[in-house]
């Protein structure tokens, strides 16, 4: 199998990593608000590291189809307090696991800096605020860029592609040119093609086959389809019905094993034992 690519203090164990979501929001998709209680959340931090998730991605804001932006105060109010309680965490402090932060907005990413984050999540590629990208190089934090056309409230808008494949490639490289330009260290920079977000089904299906034209950029990548809607039309019901976010973690699993076999640099999921056992079955008969 090919290398997988480091991220400089990130954990690097020689496989695909798990990253384990917290959604500190009350109107989440894929968990409906469980976690937006800081004490609750705190817990399934606990609990996903646990499990063997090697980064924990905490957000405060919700990116569903169709959601309201929150306050910046309210972000912040939700956020940091949790990643400053989990980055005291024995394994977060000696590296084994480390703290990611998913906002789109720089103030939220420099305090979370500050609480302990080591990795900023921004799906909208720094698009959302100008400040980020600036903000991030000048922390020397490890970045997510993912591949946006839009917030939520309008991207399905925004789901027209002549070549989907070569599309999102040309426009990921053009945010990374503009990251590394403005101070982003190449070698902390990762790109996310944005499963979901401003792209039908058929356009994630249509990634996840061609992952090795995005592998072309020469950057980690993230893959991120854990409970998303395209997996609930997949498993519909006969009559029709999608199945819901909670009953498509043994697809996101199933998705897990293809892209270790992809080399993704890491899978972000909201159970994560289930993800980390199918990575191992892919490491043990990957060995020569």
């Amino acid at each position: 199998m090919s290398e997988l690519l480091v991220v400089p203090g990130l954990p690097a164990p020689g496989r695909t990593l798990v990253i384990g979501v917290i959604n500190v929001t009350p109107d989440s998709f894929s968990d409906g608000g469980s976690y937006f209680d800081h004490a609750a959340a705190v817990r399934h931090g606990r609990e996903l590291i646990a499990e063997g998730a090697d980064i924990i991605d905490i957000g405060g804001e919700s990116t569903r189809p169709g959601a309201v932006r929150v306050d910046p105060e309210e972000e912040l109010r939700r956020t940091i307090p949790v990643i400053r309680e989990l980055a005291g965490e024995e394994s977060v402090r000696d590296g084994r696991v480390a703290i990611s932060v998913d906002t789109m907005r720089a103030r939220t990413a420099e305090e979370a800096y500050k609480a302990g984050a080591r990795l900023i999540n921004d799906v909208s590629g720094g698009q959302a605020d100008p400040a980020m990208i600036p903000v991030a190089a000048a922390l020397g934090s490890a970045y997510v860029q993912m591949h946006w056309r839009g917030h939520s409230a309008d991207m399905q808008s925004r789901a027209h592609y002549a070549d989907v494949v070569a599309e999102v490639r040309d426009e990921l490289a053009r945010l990374a040119d503009t990251a590394i330009a403005a101070g982003i260290a190449e070698d902390r920079l990762i790109l996310d093609p944005g499963f979901g977000f401003a792209k039908t089904g058929d356009h994630n299906w249509e990634l996840m086959q061609h992952l090795d034209v995005l592998h072309g950029l020469g950057r980690p990548l993230l893959f991120a389809a854990s409970r998303k809607r395209f997996l609930g039309t997949l498993l519909a019901d006969p009559d029709g019905t999608p199945r819901p976010p909670k009953g498509r973690d043994d697809a996101t699993a199933a998705l897990s094993t293809w892209a270790a076999l992809q080399r993704m640099w890491a899978v972000r999921v909201h159970t994560v034992r289930a993800s980390r056992d199918a990575i191992a079955v892919v490491e043990r008969l990957s060995r020569h």
